[in-house]
């Protein structure tokens, strides 16, 4: 069976809102262009910008600990640099985040929606080299719509799928099929990744992304379910190429 590509969506600054997309160019060993481009180092990071690599998402704001930044909405302008952040407790912002006085325009603007018994927000940073993804390789990840139906039948209700926070939505493919595609190929549009590992999820699919308010176990149906954590896959693109909503999809070994 072949499955299509429903829904392309990147993150530009790392769980500060998410973008829709019809279509882009992905390319050989690179993360979706513009997602996860910036970060958010909270006061007690050490990331160092003068030799910029990969670091754990522990060193970053985000929704597993700040759970109402999930409620974040953003479009970007590439022509321009910048970034217009929506959430519905706050005035909508745009910003440049290379620019430092545009970057602490950002630090307070989140301030309010993060939580005081946590490290707090103090500088935006820039990796340079790739999207600042939660695994140390230029990953893409990816969720089928069947396997979220599944969730929801074990939680007795309808999530968005958006909780995930994937880049790539995938549908017509049977439930958990993608687990199985673990060490091989597939061809999306003109691209084509070689899936890597499946994602383990953490507190941030808990809350929704309309209110920010955690109002759903998800990781205690994936336990109860199937007896882990996980969701959907890793990939990285093998092959350059453009891919656009309602591509199709397809195992290729």
């Amino acid at each position: 069976m072949k499955g299509f590509l429903s829904e392309i969506w990147r993150h530009p600054i790392k769980s500060c809102g998410r973008e829709s997309l019809t279509h882009v160019l992905l390319s050989e060993n690179r993360t979706l262009p513009w997602d996860r481009r910036w970060a958010i180092a909270h006061e007690a990071s050490t990331y160092d910008e003068a030799e910029p690599g990969w670091v754990p998402c522990t060193h970053f704001a985000r929704a597993a600990k700040a759970p109402s930044m999930q409620a974040i909405t953003a479009r970007c302008n590439l022509a321009y640099g910048t970034v217009t952040l929506s959430h519905p407790a706050l005035q909508e912002i745009t910003i440049d985040p290379d620019d430092p006085a545009d970057a602490g325009t950002l630090i307070q603007w989140i301030m309010p929606i993060s939580p005081g018994n946590r490290a707090l927000p103090a500088r935006v940073v820039r990796n340079g080299l790739r999207g600042m993804t939660d695994t140390d390789y230029p990953s893409i990840s990816l969720i089928n719509l069947a396997s979220h139906a599944e969730v929801e039948a074990q939680l007795g209700r309808q999530i968005s799928p958006l909780r995930w926070r994937a880049n790539l939505i995938l549908d017509n493919l049977p439930a958990w099929t993608e687990r199985s595609w673990i060490g091989q190929r597939i061809r999306i549009g003109k691209a084509e990744l070689k899936v890597r590992e499946n994602i383990v999820r953490c507190l941030a699919t808990s809350t929704s992304v309309q209110s920010g308010e955690r109002d759903t176990d998800t990781l205690g149906a994936l336990e109860a379910g199937w007896g882990h954590r996980e969701f959907g896959v890793y990939a990285v693109v093998t092959r350059s190429g453009d891919i656009r909503q309602g591509d199709t999809v397809e195992v290729i070994g």
